[in-house]
């Protein structure tokens, strides 16, 4: 640490963070000048993913703050994993209550550094500010994927089938919002071994999701009642169409949905789980546009749910 960075805490925080962050070699230039740089891959094109979150919105002032940096980056790093790209470097733009000082700083960026660490991903940047309100965090995730790889939402093709990585539902009352792990490692394998025709992660809830694919594919979305995974986070004892609805509406699952043509899903369904999958059939698309769930063998359309930002 220099004299300069003594007498100035801004630049000993920055010092701080510089040592604790990991490194990778298209990292060329990171924390420390006016602007990283990143190196540019043969075959291969970057991702970046954008995501803003708000105390009294996505966490509360009593979440522990190594939760909040955990989480900041892991949806970040789920929008990374929508696209199959491999997470490289992390920016971040901290705006910090004046209250809580440099021992909550250093905790909310022990949450960071860990998932950093376990994704091996590297803090190239950012900025860190103060001021009378409440926290907010701006983080930016770049990742690369092989040139024309990328998964799109736009891709489904009416009689695609539907498949989602997980069980869904109850992730706010069980705090599981603040703890999941991106789907990095399934996207991955999805890539590798199957023709994927277009996915995204699950952030606002599966009715929300689900209606983004149908309007980026310009197909129609049937889901089965019967099919779909629901957590064991969701209340048991409540009635089954409550069940549904939680499954359906109640966001922050991060699981990944996608689709496949029928020939892939009938393989998917046979060798996934010999890859590590756990993956669940949960419907079809259609040509005629709008969401259904099917009951019983009835078509009842679905309400949009989940949840909307306003703007």
């Amino acid at each position: 640490m220099n004299a300069y960075s003594e007498s100035r805490p801004e630049f000993d925080f920055i010092d701080w963070i510089k040592k604790q962050a990991t490194s990778r070699p298209e990292v060329k230039l990171g924390i420390g000048d006016d602007a990283a740089i990143l190196l540019q891959q043969p075959d291969r094109e970057w991702v970046t993913a954008i995501d803003v979150i708000t105390e009294g919105v996505h966490f509360t002032s009593e979440t522990p703050p190594a939760l909040i940096g955990r989480k900041a980056l892991a949806i970040n790093l789920s929008d990374i994993a929508a696209m199959a790209a491999e997470p490289v470097a992390v920016f971040l733009g901290i705006v910090l209550p004046k209250s809580r000082g440099r021992a909550y700083a250093e905790q909310l960026y022990a949450g960071i550094f860990e998932i950093a660490s376990e994704y091996n991903v590297t803090i190239a940047g950012g900025d860190t500010n103060s001021w009378s309100g409440p926290l907010v965090l701006n983080v930016t995730v770049m990742g690369t994927v092989e040139q024309g790889k990328a998964i799109l939402r736009s891709g489904a093709k009416a009689g695609d089938w539907i498949f989602v990585t997980g069980p869904l539902g109850g992730s706010l009352a069980s705090g599981r919002h603040l703890t999941f792990e991106p789907k990095i490692r399934e996207a991955k394998i999805l890539a590798q071994n199957f023709r994927i025709t277009s996915m995204l992660d699950i952030s606002d809830g599966l009715a929300s999701d689900a209606r983004h694919l149908a309007s980026q594919s310009g197909v129609g979305i049937v889901i089965d009642s019967q099919s779909l995974p629901i957590n064991a986070d969701v209340n048991p004892e409540l009635p089954k169409a409550e069940r549904i609805r939680h499954a359906m509406s109640d966001g922050e699952d991060f699981e990944l949905l996608l689709t496949v043509s029928p020939e892939e899903g009938e393989r998917l369904l046979s060798e996934g789980i010999l890859l590590g999958l756990n993956v669940t059939k949960i419907g079809e698309c259609t040509e005629e546009v709008g969401l259904n769930l099917k009951i019983s063998d009835k078509l009842t359309d679905w309400p949009r749910g989940g949840w909307e930002h306003e703007v």
